[in-house]
Parts: C-alpha cells; sequence; structure tokens
C-alpha cells in the first residue's frame, strides 16, 4: 500500500461571555481656602460627601489593573500628574486660582470583571 496522509477533521466553536461590572464611586468636595497652602491643597477624606451626601471616613483604591480615577476642578478634567489619591486624602498641586467654593469631584472607577468560555470541539 502506498503512503498516504491522514487529516484530522476537526470543527470547534467557542461562546464567549465577558462582563466587566464596574463599581463606580463618587467623592463631592467644595474648595475650603483653609485646605490649600503655597497653591496646593490637601483634602481629607472626611471633607468630601459621597453622592448620596452622606459623610466619607476614607477613599475608595482604585485596583492596580482594574481601575483609573478622575478628578474634576469646577467640571473640567485634570491630568493625573496634578493630583495624588491615598485613602486618608487627596493631594492637588496648582490650585492657586482655583476660586474658593470651587466644586470637586473625584470619581474612582473599578471594575471586577469575569469571562466565561464554552468551546464545542467535533471530530
Amino acid at each position: 500500500m502506498a503512503k498516504s496522509l491522514f487529516k484530522l477533521i476537526v470543527s470547534a466553536s467557542a461562546n464567549i461571555d465577558t462582563f466587566t461590572k464596574p463599581a463606580p464611586v463618587e467623592y463631592f468636595y467644595r474648595l475650603n481656602p483653609a485646605n490649600r497652602t503655597s497653591g496646593t491643597l490637601t483634602i481629607p477624606a472626611a471633607s468630601f460627601t459621597n453622592s448620596t451626601g452622606g459623610a466619607v471616613t476614607s477613599i475608595t483604591k482604585a485596583t492596580t489593573d482594574d481601575g483609573y480615577y478622575q478628578l474634576f476642578i469646577n467640571g473640567v478634567l485634570q491630568q493625573t500628574a496634578m493630583y495624588t489619591i491615598a485613602s486618608t486624602q487627596v493631594v492637588i498641586t496648582q490650585t492657586s486660582l482655583v476660586p474658593t467654593s470651587a466644586p470637586i469631584t473625584l470619581a474612582v472607577n473599578n471594575f471586577a470583571p469575569t469571562s466565561t468560555a464554552v468551546i464545542t470541539v467535533t471530530t
């Protein structure tokens, strides 16, 4: 018998479902000049209110690889190099020209993504 190549015939399909599961948290503050020193604004966590107007005891941390911060002053998104976030405070530089009582909003967006895959192979 002559040599012949046998080929395996396979059919496969995949069904993948991914859910991003965002968990946004917002914090609100009005600039108080008592928190500003030489153009740097240090806002203690307790000076913020949450989205329902309630008191804040600490600031949610953005998770590595699945979260991020957005800081708005007077409704304008700020560059991340302008501020640092800790659970106890937010420090914003170059705020000497920001008017008293200007609204400052911090948004923390974390995600807990999940995926499921069903692979069907037919031979």
